[in-house]
């Protein structure tokens, strides 16, 4: 069974909306704004692209990083990399051309199967609303959070409000950087 990775910039209360710069949001670029960047604080990104062997967005997060990161060297790994793409609506006369390989999952049981195949850890980016579709079905492994020092308010949230049970996770990797980002990773217990 993949083990499949939830990759988020995140600030203290949850959001993770637009960290990038992405227009329509009151706060957009809070990642790199009045924010002391360190480089060490973000070397697990490049992990992430050596460790993972597919990656896994929703069509609002394809969209948008389909548009950028295919000619940028900080994400060449990811280039040559699987992707799969939850959506209902995008068709493949859509998908972009210079990307790689890409397939369309329809559902969330379609993410369960492709759980089940041969392979490494598959990362999801981005895509808040499929996070939490993941997440309240039990689908997500492991999270590797970059928690930021903002409350941002209102935004679209990691997790979400649906009521369910308790799910436990174990602290398995955890730094905190003098800008005052924090690196969490968490696994699911299961």
């Amino acid at each position: 069974m993949r083990t499949l990775i939830s990759t988020a910039f995140v600030s203290l209360d949850g959001v993770v909306e637009a960290p990038g710069g992405e227009p329509g949001y009151r706060n957009s670029g809070w990642t790199f704004k009045d924010m002391e960047f360190l480089p060490e604080a973000f070397e697990i990104k490049g992990q992430e692209q050596k460790q993972a062997t597919a990656m896994l967005m929703g069509r609002v997060s394809y969209e948008s990083f389909s548009l950028v990161w295919p000619d940028m060297e900080d994400f060449a790994d990811y280039k040559v990399m699987p992707k799969y793409v939850v959506s209902t609506t995008l068709i493949e006369d859509t998908l972009v051309s210079n990307w790689g390989e890409t397939t369309i999952l329809r559902s969330l049981d379609d993410v369960a199967a492709l759980k089940e195949t041969e392979g490494g850890p598959i990362i999801v980016h981005g895509s808040a609303s499929l996070n939490q579709a993941l997440s309240d079905a039990g689908l997500i492994d492991r999270y590797h959070l970059l928690v930021f020092p903002l409350l941002l308010g209102k935004g679209k949230r990691l997790f979400s409000a649906t009521d369910k049970d308790t799910q436990k996770l174990r602290l398995v990797e955890h730094e905190t950087y003098a800008n005052g980002l924090q690196k969490s990773v968490f696994d699911m217990v299961r």
